[in-house]
């Protein structure tokens, strides 16, 4: 400590306190990173928990208006494959669902929906089709012949 300090006692006293208020700052700051970690992070899965949520509340709207009528109201394939198996989950991944609703399957009945493409879709929606879509896969049937239209009973 220099000469000026010890013989200024109330220097010194400023100097001592502001020390410890910033000892005892950098200890809050310890103490409060983790605490707002572990806080955000629940915040964080709530608000991906709710997004999700709303992905597929939109989805099965949408589903209903463009997708159901050849897919099945369930995704169990009328005059198109059916998308609510379990084999169609094991083969394919969210992009190349997103992929193909976008820009449709050329030589099938199955347009491009994305408005890129000169379909009715946004980007947004189709993201909503594929969430909506993924939430079948937990109780997913097996249907080994998934990609084969089925007709309902009594129509075909």
């Amino acid at each position: 400590m220099s000469e000026a300090i010890r013989d200024d006692p109330p220097l010194r006293r400023s100097l001592v306190r502001w020390q410890r208020m910033g000892i005892v700052s950098f200890l809050l700051l310890v103490v409060a990173f983790p605490l707002y970690k572990a806080v955000e992070g629940t915040r964080r899965d709530d608000a991906k928990a709710a997004l999700q949520a709303a992905l597929i509340s939109q989805g099965r709207h949408q589903w209903g208006l463009s997708c159901a009528e050849c897919h099945g109201v369930n995704g169990q394939g009328v005059d198109a494959p059916a998308l609510n198996a379990k084999q169609f989950f094991e083969g394919v991944t969210d992009e190349q669902m997103h992929g193909v609703i976008a820009g449709g399957v050329p030589g099938t009945e199955m347009p491009a929906w994305w408005n890129e493409y000169g379909g009715p879709l946004t980007d947004q929606q189709i993201a909503a089709l594929v969430a909506y879509i993924r939430s079948w896969e937990k109780t997913a049937p097996s249907r080994p012949d998934w990609r084969q239209p089925h007709a309902p009973m009594g129509m075909g």
